[in-house]
Order: C-alpha cells, then sequence, then structure tokens
C-alpha cells in the first residue's frame, strides 16, 4: 500500500483528503512498515514521499507513532537494517531519517510531537554532526550527492545535520539560544574536526540552564557510549559530558563518570587529559561522590605527572612535589587500602623524583615511621610547614588518619620546641586535640 500510493502521487502530483487520511493511518497502524517502507522507496525523500512526510506530520498521533522509527534509523549509523511485514530488509541510509526530519520539523502544528521527542531527537542529530564531520564512508557520500538533487541542500552533510539540529531548537522555541550560538560563531566551530569539541562544549553550556532535561538525556546517552565503545568522536562527547555534570544524578551514574574519567587520564591526548582533569574537580566537590575514588584517581594522575615530566620541567615540580611529601605520608594510613597502597608508591616516586635517597630507604624498610622522622630530620626549619600541613588531618573522620596525624605533629612538636617563634602552632594543635575525647590525643598537651 505505501508503494502503492508513492507511485500514485509521483504520477500525479497532488495529494487529495482521502489519501491523506490513508497515509496517517497507516502511519499511525503500521509505523515501522510504513517508515522503512518509505525510505526504501525514496531514501533521497523526491517530492512525492515529501508530501506524505508532511501528511504524517500533520497529524500528531502519527508523527508520535514514527518518529521512534526514525530514531532507531538514524542511531544505526551510517546503515539501518530492519526487516518489514513483506520480507525487506535492505539497508537504509541513516541519513536519510535525518533528511525526512528536516521535511516534518518545518510542517505546521507539529511542535506538540517533536517536544515529546526532543531529547532522543537532538541526540540523534549531534551525534549525525559529529560523526558526519569525522567519518563520511564513500557510500554515504554519494549517497547524499543524490539527496542534493531532489532538494537545495548544503554540499556537506555535516552542515545540514547542524541545519536540522537548528530547526528542531527553533521549534521548540529555543530560537534566542540558537542566535547565541550563532554570534559566537558555534554553528560554524561545529563543522570542524579540530575544533569540534570546543563548539560542542559551547553548545551545551548555551542550553544546559533552559533544557537541564534534554541535557541531563544527551549526557546519559554520551555516557553510554562512552562506556561501551571507543568511538572517534569520543573528545566531543567528553566535552559535553564535562559541561553538562551538574546536569546529572551523580549517586546514579557517579561511578561510571569516575571510570571513564580515569581512563581519558591515561590519553595520549592533551585536550583529553584537560577535559577528564576539569570532570574530576567538578565530581569532587559534588557531596555524593565516592571521595576515595576521586582521591586514588589524583593520586594516580600526581604520579604519571612525575614519570611524564621532561627534565627542563623537573625544577619547577620540585618544590610541590616537596609538600606532597607529608600528605601522602598520612594517606598512608588510610582505612581505604587502594588509597594507602597508591599513597606508598607515589611517595617511592616522589623521593626518587627529588633524588632523595633517604628517604627510598626509608620506604624500603618495614618502619614506616622512618619517613616521619626523615622529613624533619632533613630540614628543621620546615618543621612548622610539615606541622601546618598535619593539623587539618585531626579533624578527619577516618580514625588511622587522625591518629597518624597525631603522632606526626607529637614528634615535630620535639623539633618546635626549640624555635620558639613557631610554639603557637603547637598550643593551636593541642586546643584541637583536646576536643577530641580519645586517649590517643591526649598525650599533645604534656
Amino acid at each position: 500500500m505505501v508503494k502503492s500510493i508513492h507511485q500514485r502521487l509521483t504520477s500525479q502530483g497532488t495529494l487529495d483528503a482521502r489519501l491523506r487520511t490513508d497515509i496517517q493511518r497507516l502511519a499511525g497502524e503500521h509505523p515501522a512498515d510504513m517508515v522503512l517502507t518509505l525510505l526504501r522507496c525514496a531514501p533521497t525523500c523526491d517530492r512525492a514521499a515529501a508530501m506524505m512526510w508532511r501528511a504524517i506530520g500533520l497529524s500528531g498521533t502519527a508523527l508520535e507513532n514514527v518518529l521512534p522509527i526514525l530514531l532507531c534509523v538514524m542511531e544505526d549509523w551510517p546503515l539501518h537494517r530492519m526487516c518489514t511485514s513483506d520480507g525487506d530488509n535492505e539497508d537504509v541510509f541513516a541519513l536519510a531519517a535525518t533528511l525526512v526530519i528536516w521535511v516534518v520539523v518545518q510542517v505546521p502544528h507539529c511542535e506538540e510531537a517533536m517536544m515529546n521527542a526532543s531529547s532522543p531527537l537532538f541526540t540523534a542529530l549531534l551525534l549525525h554532526v559529529v560523526i558526519t564531520t569525522q567519518q563520511m564512508p564513500k557510500e554515504v557520500d554519494n549517497f547524499w550527492r543524490a539527496c542534493q538533487e531532489q532538494h537545495p541542500l548544503p554540499s556537506k552533510a555535516n552542515r545540514f545535520a547542524v541545519q536540522t539540529m537548528k530547526a528542531l531548537l527553533i521549534c521548540m522555541q529555543y530560537e534566542p539560544e540558537v542566535m547565541a550560538i550563532e554570534r559566537k560563531r558555534g554553528w560554524d566551530t561545529l563543522l570542524c574536526a579540530d575544533t569540534q569539541h570546543y563548539a560542542v562544549g559551547l553548545l551545551a553550556r548555551e542550553i544546559r540552564c533552559v533544557l537541564m532535561p534534554l541535557c541531563s538525556y544527551v549526557a546519559l546517552h554520551l555516557l553510554q557510549l562512552l562506556s561501551t565503545q571507543e568511538p572517534r568522536w569520543d573528545l566531543p562527547a567528553l566535552a559535553f559530558l564535562v559541561e553538562v555534570l551538574e546536569c546529572l544524578d551523580l549517586s546514579e551514574c557517579g561511578d561510571s563518570i569516575l571510570e571513564i574519567m580515569s581512563r581519558f587520564l591515561q590519553s595520549n591526548s592533551r585536550e583529553r587529559r584537560r577535559l577528564a582533569l576539569r570532570g574530576l574537580v567538578l565530581l569532587s566537590k559534588d557531596p555524593w561522590m565516592d571521595n576515595s575514588h576521586v582521591q586514588l584517581l589524583s593520586i594516580h594522575l600526581f604520579c604519571t605527572v612525575m614519570d611524564l615530566v621532561v627534565d627542563e620541567g623537573k625544577k619547577a615540580l620540585e618544590r610541590i612535589v616537596s609538600q606532597s611529601l607529608l600528605p601522602l605520608f598520612l594517606h598512608c594510613h588510610d582505612e581505604n587500602q587502594h588509597v594507602a597502597k597508591a599513597s606508598q608508591e607515589t611517595l617511592v616516586c616522589a623521593a626518587g623524583f627529588l633524588r632523595k635517597t633517604h628517604l627510598q630507604r626509608a620506604l624500603n624498610t618495614a618502619q614506616l615511621w622512618n619517613l616521619a622522622e626523615c622529613l624533619l630530620a632533613e630540614d628543621r626549619s620546615r618543621a612548622a610547614e610539615h606541622l601546618r600541613q598535619a593539623l587539618p588531618y585531626l579533624q578527619s573522620p577516618q580514625e588511622p588518619l587522625r591518629e597518624a596525624a597525631s603522632r606526626f605533629i607529637e614528634t615535630a612538636g620535639q623539633y618546635l620546641r626549640r624555635q620558639q617563634g613557631d610554639t603557637w602552632l603547637i598550643h593551636k594543635a593541642a586546643q584541637v586535640q583536646m576536643q577530641d575525647a580519645r586517649p590517643s590525643c591526649s598525650n599533645l598537651e604534656d
């Protein structure tokens, strides 16, 4: 029936009310057969097919039924295969469904149906923009040339996907956001593979305040893609995800995001590592996150930086590494065994980076406390600095960290008694300790 209607419209060129009703009824009752058969009859959406798609767009019910099928085709790049009731399983170009969306979104009164499907539609179009910018197989390129013979379309498929995305946003009454991105040249930047991730980040920032549910849907979909495969378009996907982390319920998806950020920290791409670091900073501020996991990733990152830095950059990093020794030492007593192990391994790396063989020897012994004594004995003028670093750990929720900090402060106090100018730090530490009723802390007053 679909083929027959298409042939009839091809020959006579007009669509009467009765035929329009038949098309809408078929779309409502048999959406999969309708969509796939029409895409196979007229993949480039010729004049007859365009009339049929517009007829469907005029019926909210019919359009709502066919949109999930069109989305299914769009998401299966570059070719989609689904068998219809007549046994036809010929491949259909994903881009053909995008062309249909462009035709339908211009139909009057389609806003409600488009709004209901806006999140998956926007996601599919965003992926088409990214994919067609970076990956255009010859067969898809040839198909697009054939589409240009039927419609006044842009020469590049990625520009057309952007055009369709803008049309969808305007249909959803978000023209101000479209224009804001235009003023910042975001749409043009989106069409260049080298700058695409910047444009995707800009797009996310512009729409996240007014379209938070949409951003959340897009982010979760991209998160799924990043978790299950290594696509060429992972950089734009990561850029979008980082910008909209605040839209997500991290109590549900935080572990998946942390896993992805951890993977990208090991990337050879500087931009991927930068985005992963931004993501970790944002995650660390969320009260729902697994702080130990973020901490573990940070420790691993610090160790990696020391391994990768070149000789001429070591001098600038030496002070930072030196300041990290005590915190790493204290976290060797962390309740989380993964954090404790990573801290000890990073301490070894830091001692080697600073070329402090005596610290390395202390770490190789069974008594970890030898390292604390080495730190204090090495430079007594820095004892006050070490004490300042240890004070916050007295309020840690972890008892092993509190006890380690208390013991270190007691040892440091022996050095500071000879430096009257710094004795106020001992008194401050004692006052903090006195608020704690544990017996292990009471001896600091003496």
